[in-house]
């Protein structure tokens, strides 16, 4: 299990990177979590400084990467 922040957030509780395999971890507060793929890292970076990263997550993450929902 990857090394998951947890975020101030009115939607995410917690977010995470794998380097290994560029993945984006995403736990959500209603306790989905997604795993974005082919992530690049500087993307993550973005995301952990955006101010709303729920804004973020859906302009620059959703509908772009391919994903994984557990």
């Amino acid at each position: 299990m990857i090394e998951m922040t947890y975020v101030n957030s009115s939607n995410i509780e917690a977010i995470g990177y794998d380097d290994d395999n560029q993945d984006l971890h995403v736990q959500f507060l209603s306790g989905g979590v997604y795993i974005y793929h082919q992530v690049p890292r500087q993307i993550f970076e973005e995301l952990m400084s955006a101010p709303s990263k729920g804004s973020f997550l859906n302009r620059e993450v959703k509908n772009v990467y391919q994903f994984t929902k557990q």
